[in-house]
């Protein structure tokens, strides 16, 4: 099932970016934005993982330079039957969390330096193991090409002023409609495919710690910090915005077609499975 999704969705951005470069440059411009979509679903699929992580500035870690937050990694792959996935660190402010790879094999996990400070390590490993329940669900791969995709649907869209109307068949009508259209529609996408598969990483993960509190309270005080924090490398790369575990971006079109669902009922489904309706601590055992 997750094959079929991964293959629907490639086919659906790679439909978008084709009508994309139609409305650029006819049928020439569907022939090249083929080709180019071709090309990048290849390396989309092999180093999407390696280009997020970059764009990221995220370092690998190991168990001497992050004992704590490789070991809890470590020990919750080992309950989820999951191979080891490597671990970095981004040096970003806000405190928030991704996961990425093609594969369980190939995976990632990346937490802000932000995160690291303002949670415990309880909640830490519920953010943990909600990533790993993205990776087990077999999302990153998803997550990632659409992230990849999406922007570079966007780049196009811009392209498009570039072009003018000279080769659109559209004139100047589809230049506009390039521009305005394309990256919403992109949007949108990525907005239907990442709500429900946070839901489902948040339950796989308050289910592998077998503490759904200790998730719900990361995901209330990431919220609360998230919406003062700037993270600029991704309001510079609105399209990787559905990777993160919240929300990243601030103001523009980020509420419109938010790519996560409401804090507060996650929180809520959350607390529901504790069988309780605040938050109460509990020790990491």
């Amino acid at each position: 099932m997750n094959l079929f999704k991964t293959a629907l969705l490639m086919s659906l951005m790679t439909g978008l970016f084709l009508v994309v470069g139609a409305l650029i440059g006819g049928g020439t411009g569907m022939i090249v934005a083929f080709v180019i979509a071709a090309g990048m679903n290849l390396v989309a699929y092999w180093n999407s993982d390696k280009m997020l992580l970059s764009m990221y500035g995220a370092r690998q870690v190991d168990a001497a330079s992050a004992p704590d937050l490789y070991h809890i990694v470590e020990r919750l792959a080992g309950r989820a039957g999951l191979p080891m996935p490597k671990v970095y660190i981004t040096e970003n402010p806000q405190p928030n969390a991704f996961a990425t790879g093609r594969d369980p094999a190939h995976a990632a996990v990346c937490v802000t330096t932000g995160l690291m400070a303002s949670v415990s390590n309880e909640e830490l490993a519920g953010v943990i193991a909600h990533e790993l329940g993205h990776v087990k669900n077999r999302d990153t791969l998803t997550m990632t090409i659409t992230a990849v995709i999406a922007g570079a649907i966007g780049m196009l869209a811009n392209f498009a002023f570039f072009m003018g109307d000279r080769r659109n068949p559209l004139g100047l009508v589809g230049v506009l409609l390039v521009t305005l259209l394309a990256p919403v529609a992109a949007m949108l996408v990525q907005s239907a495919i990442s709500r429900s598969r946070e839901f489902e990483a948040d339950r796989a993960g308050a289910e592998l710690t077998g503490r759904p509190l200790w998730l719900a309270d990361a995901l209330a005080e990431i919220d609360r910090s998230a919406r003062k924090t700037l993270n600029a490398p991704a309001d510079a790369n609105p399209a990787t915005a559905h990777m993160f575990i919240i929300n990243p971006l601030h103001g523009g079109l980020s509420g419109l077609f938010a790519s996560h669902p409401p804090t507060e009922e996650r929180i809520a489904r959350l607390r529901a499975m504790a069988g309780v309706s605040a938050p109460q601590a509990g020790p990491w055992g």
